[in-house]
């Protein structure tokens, strides 16, 4: 196990994922016959929560659902990963959906209704508690800049991409994006930057400058959603813990190569003593 639990604070979206599978995803103007019909919990931010606590995180999740069965869904699955959610809202909303194809490879394709992730509050957070704070870009970004601006170390993930203003950058310790989203954001004005190439693993940067690059496993990918929330968990976990960027990032890939083995973005996370038995050396 970790040295020390490490205590993050996940900001972000709960959203229930309707996911179908289909042999290829469709084209724009394209209906086509899928499989089974799976409901089950997501949200990045919820993911994140989740995956950070089955690595050996002490978790508190920051985020809103609705009085209703899907977010009884997001409920249920915090408490089977003992996540904290004493700062999880009950909006008047309905809890955030999100509708997902994924195809045989395992890439998919995502749309959100945000729902009751408007409604996520700041109000009465003890910030000194925690470590490292992670937020994303499924909630307003006033609040993710509020966030931040209150966070002793913060990291975002800039997903899905938006427009992310320069006084939120100013705020970010670590800021992890894919290689799409990375064209949109200037690398320069962060510390650390952490850029992920999906099965060719990932790089970190600091103020733009590559500094290290790690290769990911090779595995037989079944789902890739939550993948990249895995990855984040993960890094975020190693970096509240005081590891150097090279050895967080190392880390990071193998737990979101690990993500991909399971279907869901919260059914199975990866663990730590699962992540360092792939990092241990042949």
């Amino acid at each position: 196990m970790p040295e020390r639990f490490a205590s993050i604070g996940v900001v972000g979206s709960a959203n229930a994922d309707v996911i179908v599978h289909c042999h290829t995803l469709p084209r724009p103007g394209e209906t086509i016959l899928g499989g089974e019909l799976l409901l089950v919990p997501g949200g990045k931010g919820a993911n994140q929560a989740c995956a950070a606590a089955a690595l050996g995180g002490s978790v508190e999740f920051i985020g809103a659902v609705g009085n209703d069965g899907n977010g009884q869904l997001l409920r249920d699955s915090f408490a089977k990963h003992e996540v904290g959610t004493s700062y999880l809202h009950l909006s008047s909303q309905p809890t955030g959906t999100a509708l997902i194809a994924v195809e045989d490879s395992g890439e998919n394709l995502i749309v959100v209704a945000p729902g009751a992730n408007n409604d996520v509050s700041l109000d009465g957070i003890n910030w000194n508690k925690f470590d490292v704070v992670i937020a994303q870009m499924e909630i307003k970004p006033e609040v993710v800049l509020a966030a931040a601006q209150s966070a002793k170390k913060f990291i975002l993930n800039a997903a899905p991409i938006s427009d992310v203003s320069d006084d939120l950058l100013r705020e970010c310790d670590v800021l992890i994006v894919n290689e799409t989203e990375a064209q949109s954001i200037n690398l320069n004005r962060v510390p650390y930057s952490v850029v992920t190439y999906g099965k060719n693993g990932a790089a970190c940067f600091e103020y733009g400058t590559e500094i290290v690059r790690a290769a990911a496993p090779r595995v037989e990918a079944i789902d890739t959603v939550g993948a990249g929330d895995t990855f984040v968990a993960a890094f975020a976990v190693r970096f509240a813990l005081g590891e150097s960027p090279a050895d967080c990032l190392h880390y990071a890939v193998v737990a979101g190569a690990l993500a991909t083995l399971n279907p869901g973005a919260q059914g199975a996370p990866p663990n730590h003593e699962e992540v360092r038995q792939w990092l241990q050396p042949a």
